[in-house]
This record gives structure tokens, C-alpha cells and sequence, in this order.
């Protein structure tokens, strides 16, 4: 989408997003909002023990997330380019599989409480894989607190993903199956990419290469 001016990069952890966001916006000359997952004092402690960190570590994005997106819509969004590696959502999908339901309603009410409109991305780009590429990545990147991540909690995570995606319609949604292609690093991958991206228009629509066509 040539003229789309906020592009959001979204999936579940291990599956690039980040690296691609970094990726393009270097190369598209736009400024980068990351959600700073590594500043969140919580999450650490959360990875060790999921049920009594689920609630602060969630908060603390809610609210970091909320001021990221504020100062993004805050902005001129007519002037410049922004690549984000997350949308305002991410925070609820997250919620719903990590908190017990008393925690979620707390949750909910604070999270209506912030009267947050997130701005709508000109396009969202869905990065997918399987599960046991995600453990793959992740475990090769190396972040010492995420290898407890487990395959259930992944499971559950990339099927709260495809649901939310398989519902949306609030911007262009290009849907990559990112289990065979590396656009971070190679660079016929990326441009291939980049050409779905430049390329994709209102609704939805799928970039699923084949192994082969690398070759």
C-alpha cells in the first residue's frame, strides 16, 4: 500500500515482527514504535510464574501501549511514516488467555476506565507460523526469561491470534504465512514482501510463497 502512512506489524512471539518493523521501516525511511516488551518489569517474572505476574505484567503494557499509540494519534499522521510492531488489541487477546476471569473484569474496567480510541492502521500485516517454528525462534534468539515459554501457552496464543484475524475488517490486512521466508535477512525475501505490501489494497488478502520460488 504505497500511500499508507501507519503500518502495523502483528502475530505471536517468536514469529519476527519486530525485525521486520525495524526492517521496514529502515528501509522506508519511517519512524519505528516498538511496545519496549524488554522495559516491562513484570514480564520476567510472569514467564516464571504465569499466575501470580499475569495481571501486573499486563497492566504495565496496557498502559505503556495506551501511551505509545496516544502520542502516535497525537501526531501528524500525514507527514511521516510509522511502522509499529503491535496493535492497541495485541492488549486485550493477551488478557483474555493470561488472566483468571476476576483478574480479567479488573482488567476490563480499568481498560474502559482509559477512554482509549487507538488510532486504525492504513494496513496490518499478519505474520503467521507454527507452533514449532515459534519454539524454534525463540529459543534461537536466545532471551533467557523466554525459554519457559511453553507449547500449550503457544498453542493457545496463535489460536486467540487467528480468531481476532479471521474477524477483522477495521483496516487492509495482508495475511503471510512467515514459517518459509526470512525478509529480515534476505533480502529477495524482503522485496517480495515489500511488493505484497505496496501492493495491497482495502480488504484482505494472502502472500503465502513457496519454498521453491526461492530456490
Amino acid at each position: 500500500m504505497a500511500n499508507s502512512r501507519y503500518i502495523a506489524i502483528e502475530g505471536p512471539i517468536g514469529v519476527g515482527k519486530t525485525s521486520l518493523a525495524q526492517r521496514l521501516a529502515r528501509e522506508l525511511d519511517g519512524e519505528l514504535v516498538l511496545e519496549e516488551a524488554g522495559a516491562n518489569p513484570f514480564l520476567e517474572r510472569f514467564y516464571a510464574d504465569p499466575r501470580g505476574a499475569a495481571l501486573p505484567a499486563q497492566l504495565f503494557f496496557l498502559f505503556q501501549r495506551a501511551r505509545q499509540l496516544d502520542q502516535l494519534a497525537q501526531a501528524d499522521m500525514f507527514s511521516d511514516l510509522r511502522v509499529a510492531d503491535f496493535l492497541m488489541a495485541k492488549d486485550r487477546l493477551f488478557a483474555q488467555i493470561t488472566l483468571d476471569r476476576d483478574e480479567l473484569d479488573l482488567y476490563e474496567k480499568i481498560y474502559a476506565a482509559t477512554e482509549f480510541k487507538a488510532p486504525v492502521p492504513d494496513l496490518v500485516v499478519y505474520l503467521q507460523a507454527p507452533v514449532d517454528t515459534l519454539l524454534f525462534r525463540i529459543a534461537r534468539r536466545g532471551i533467557h526469561y523466554e525459554q519457559s515459554i511453553g507449547r500449550r501457552y503457544l498453542e493457545r496464543l496463535t489460536d486467540a491470534y487467528s480468531q481476532y484475524f479471521h474477524q477483522y475488517d477495521e483496516s487492509p490486512l495482508l495475511i503471510v504465512n512467515a514459517a518459509t521466508i526470512d525478509p529480515v535477512n534476505n533480502q529477495l525475501h524482503f522485496e517480495l514482501l515489500l511488493d505484497e505490501i505496496n501492493s495491497a489494497r482495502s480488504g484482505r488478502q494472502f502472500f503465502n510463497p513457496l519454498v521453491s520460488a526461492f530456490a
